[in-house]
């Protein structure tokens, strides 16, 4: 199954200030632009392996981090700046962003302040696929690098709660996590009904027909936890934060197995909770009640929370063997100065975790 990866990251100066990328987005193929000025995401190509997915993420990184440093810049593996006004976060000019904002409505801006990983799996037994990308949603909390918000710590996971909770609240099939399904035709039913709602609200307020159809199509209106991607084609998990590349990494190793077994066996969802001794042919999936309990309780407490703990391990993952970034943060208020000081500490992380990768390589 190739698999691939895009992992946005923070630019910053060595003061810790928020900086646009500049020349950096020239240094190697897969380096691109995001929608806001100081982020850049790195792309991988569809690998065959994971053996072939670390050496290309792991060059492609090396590769922005020395350019990086050479500008007196660094790469930040956090899910939020920290703390951060909207002038130090401007929009760049990305197809659609005006017209989503004035379309979601002022909360459209919370968006500016997450930086995400994003798994892309080539495409099989599409609906299994999705149902077992679905299921494993709280697994955000085995990466979550921060938890927060213009200096306040908001949750213990900060981009889930503000992707889902304060970003998509008004417009939840656009962004909130949706239900199991029994086939790709009824995703794309799904998807269509989201498109016509977000359509519809669109001409409430004001935008004209044409100038909304000229920026959106039903798979590209869309920016759920877990969606189909039409043009890769690929079926993509986007719950994860943006973190260090051996997080990365790690997850996605973990997740593709999880993965490559639910297409190789089907899935059924059987019980309240994952049973990872369950002796049917399909893997049991939890009820989709019990995954949207689960990804709360994530949001909220992270792998503190022990009924979130049982629930990964019983998917097949080993929480104990994460190491979580946000859980180096400080619980208390931080301001702009010690923001800077934690982004630089978190750059000097990811510099070091290349290092290491090097050796380990």
């Amino acid at each position: 199954m190739k698999t691939s990866l895009e992992v946005e990251y923070w630019v910053i100066d060595d003061n810790g200030d928020l900086v646009p990328p500049g020349t950096l987005l020239d240094v190697a193929e897969g380096i691109d632009p995001e929608f806001v000025e100081p982020m850049l995401e790195i792309k991988t190509t569809p690998c065959t392996s994971m053996t072939e997915l670390r050496e290309e993420f792991l060059d492609r990184i090396e590769r922005v981090v020395d350019a990086a440093r050479a500008q007196d810049k660094r790469l930040v593996p956090l899910a939020t700046p920290l703390y951060a006004s909207p002038a130090e976060i401007p929009y760049r000019e990305k197809r659609g962003t005006e017209l989503q904002r004035r379309i979601v409505g002022p909360t459209f801006d919370d968006a500016r302040v997450c930086a995400g990983t994003h798994m892309h799996f080539e495409q099989s037994n599409v609906a299994d696929q999705l149902n077992a990308l679905t299921a494993i949603d709280p697994a955000f909390a085995l990466v979550n690098s921060s938890s927060h918000y213009r200096g306040e710590r908001i949750a213990a996971c900060a981009r889930p709660y503000l992707y889902r909770r304060s970003c998509y609240d008004a417009c939840p099939e656009q962004g909130q996590l949706w239900p199991y399904v029994d086939s790709v035709a009824e995703w794309e039913q799904h998807l269509e009904d989201a498109y016509e709602t977000f359509r519809e609200r669109a001409l409430e307020r004001g935008v004209e027909p044409d100038e909304f159809d000229a920026e959106f199509d039903p798979y590209e209106a869309v920016w759920t936890p877990v969606r189909l991607r039409k043009a890769m084609p690929t079926v993509e998990w986007r719950s994860p934060d943006a973190a260090l590349p051996s997080q990365v990494l790690q997850l996605a190793e973990a997740v593709r197995s999880i993965v490559t077994h639910a297409d190789a066996r089907g899935t059924v969802v059987a019980g309240t909770e994952p049973s990872a001794d369950a002796t049917g042919e399909e893997m049991p999936l939890p009820e989709f009640e019990t995954v949207e309990t689960v990804t709360d309780a994530a949001i909220h407490d992270s792998l503190e929370n022990s009924s979130v703990r049982r629930y990964l391990r019983k998917l097949g993952f080993s929480p104990e063997e994460y190491d979580p970034l946000a859980d180096r943060l400080p619980d208390s208020r931080v301001t702009k100065r010690q923001a800077k000081r934690l982004r630089l500490e978190a750059a000097r992380q990811l510099e070091i975790d290349l290092d290491q990768s090097r050796v380990r390589a």
